[in-house]
């Protein structure tokens, strides 16, 4: 069993794992990813899975956590059944792999209508509708395929383009070795209720909740432009699932 990293193309996933890469680290980094020799880049092929492990050692009080995660990029067809019937090998090798995993962390994009009016382009990103029922999609897949995982971690990708202060809500939410402000369960109610981040979907996380019997389901948010909060799911992981 491991951690799967995952999530649709184009949300995110690669400059995340590129810039968790970048030596001024704090407290997690990665030692297989070279930070200046360029992005490591998704097949051509948009019919095609893409897998590449990440070997991220953290640091916790308890001393130096290591994670093996799998990164696999999944193109949008292969939740059409005739994908799966054509990639018969990819698809029963995707299940295997995730329906084994200890720890899934789902990148999700922004939608448009939480995005900061400054935001150029908002056409660009989908819906709140299609979103949702994007995620809808994950739901079932999950409740279904990943029965065994002890942690599920929902991350809400892009905070830049969503959060105005981005500074004084990693200061809020950020670990800190000796005493952070908040707990995991704090971090994860703040999120969930307390802001309009998750609200759209706060009722498939609770119907998965109730699904994936004795698993932990937690809410974050990820940016390239913010060390803390890009570090906080893996320090989180590290905490719960490293050897």
């Amino acid at each position: 069993m491991g951690i799967i990293y995952i999530g649709d193309r184009a949300v995110g996933k690669t400059s995340l794992a590129q810039e968790l890469a970048n030596p001024r680290n704090r407290y997690v980094k990665v030692t297989n990813l070279s930070y200046q020799g360029g992005k490591p880049q998704a097949t051509d092929d948009i019919s095609s899975t893409y897998e590449k492990p990440l070997q991220i050692q953290v640091e916790l009080p308890t001393g130096i956590k290591s994670l093996m995660v799998e990164w696999i990029d999944t193109p949008g067809e292969i939740w059409r059944s005739s994908w799966q019937s054509n990639q018969t090998h990819k698809w029963e090798s995707f299940l295997e792999k995730l329906a084994g995993s200890e720890g899934i962390l789902l990148i999700l994009p922004p939608y448009r209508e939480i995005l900061l009016p400054q935001v150029p382009d908002p056409d660009e990103y989908i819906t709140q509708k299609q979103w949702v029922n994007r995620f809808d999609v994950w739901v079932d897949f999950f409740a279904t395929r990943c029965t065994k995982v002890r942690h599920l971690l929902i991350c809400l990708n892009m905070a830049d383009l969503f959060i105005s202060n981005l500074k004084k809500e990693a200061g809020m939410l950020g670990y800190v070795p000796s005493g952070s402000q908040m707990n995991w369960q704090q971090r994860d109610d703040y999120l969930r209720y307390k802001t309009n981040y998750f609200y759209p979907i706060t009722n498939q996380i609770n119907k998965l909740t109730k699904s994936i019997d004795g698993s932990s389901i937690r809410c974050f948010v990820t940016s390239i432009h913010n060390r803390e909060l890009l570090e906080l799911p893996w320090i989180y992981l590290a905490t719960y699932l490293a050897k």
